[in-house]
């Protein structure tokens, strides 16, 4: 990695053009820009979690770090390539007044005609669509779980703020237990009368996941707290018996359907870099959480 003191925009995209000619890449095979809008303290393991999806999407990934907001204006980084990585990485630290306007870094060091994602691996902004970096961006991700402050309350900040190409990691982890979901009504297809959710007392996808149930079956939920880990089990209410997931242990569940003896199914919580390459293999935008979210401020 090469560093650059009190630097700018030029002198962070000359030193990644030295960087990819310095390694045999003259040419950008990259396919997007990954920025990671982070703090210091959480810098090393959200560049780690970036480096590990870029081998899905080759990517130029610009870690942005924004300092304290006092004082003269400077910017500090840490540019290179290979290492693991797909493409080229740039760790940008800005001080003083250049904090106010961080777009006015970034924006130059996009990569031309390409998409651009922004990821908060900690905590968010209220509005993301309405941030002066998310505002670059086609695809926005946030981490309701990651929040420091106002656990509780960070996914409902985030449905209500809601704009197209807003996304969170919450919703992300609910993919494979959507499937199992569907999946059993469609095998035992029945009205369903009622439905209840069981997570840890402080869990953003078990907010969602109350809020896509009650949307798509028009039933009441009942939210039930564990020790975890996560989501633990959610049940389906039929005429026939109950239909239901349960995942004590965060790794193997217990998938039951009327009828039907118990199967195991795996069900293991994913990484957060398998969480981000999901969400970055799709730029558009998710009507389903689109809906979801709606529907969640609606009953906040």
């Amino acid at each position: 990695m090469r560093e650059l003191t009190d630097t700018n925009s030029a002198g962070i995209a000359a030193a990644l053009v030295q960087a990819r000619t310095s390694a045999g890449s003259p040419a950008m095979g990259m396919v997007m820009t990954l920025v990671v809008v982070v703090d210091e303290d959480h810098a090393a393991q959200a560049m780690e979690c970036a480096r590990e999806a870029s081998h899905e999407h080759p990517a130029r990934v610009l870690g942005v770090i924004l300092g304290d907001g006092r004082g003269h204006g400077r910017v500090d980084a840490q540019v290179g390539t290979g290492a693991g990585w797909s493409g080229e990485t740039a760790l940008i630290r800005l001080h003083g007044e250049v904090v106010k306007h961080p777009e006015s870094v970034v924006l130059p060091l996009l990569l031309p005609d390409s998409p651009v994602a922004v990821w908060w691996p900690v905590d968010a902004p209220r509005d993301p669509a309405a941030d002066p970096i998310g505002g670059l961006a086609q695809r926005r991700i946030t981490d309701a779980a990651g929040a420091t402050t106002a656990r509780t309350r960070a996914i409902h900040h985030q449905a209500a703020a809601y704009a197209p190409g807003n996304t969170d990691l919450a919703w992300t982890r609910l993919t494979p237990w959507r499937a199992l979901l569907a999946a059993a009504l469609d095998q035992h297809p029945s009205k369903v009368g009622a439905a209840s959710v069981t997570a840890e007392k402080v869990s953003p996808s078990a907010d969602l996941l109350v809020a896509w149930l009650g949307a798509c079956l028009r039933v009441e939920v009942t939210r039930h707290t564990s020790t975890g880990p996560g989501l633990t089990e959610v049940t389906l209410t039929t005429p026939e018996g109950e239909v239901s997931v349960a995942r004590p242990d965060g790794l193997l569940a217990r998938f039951r359907i009327p009828g039907q003896p118990d199967r195991p199914v795996a069900l293991k919580r994913r990484t957060v870099p398998e969480l981000l390459a999901e969400e970055l293999r799709r730029l558009d935008e998710d009507d389903t959480y689109a809906a979801v979210a709606r529907h969640l401020t609606k009953d906040s």
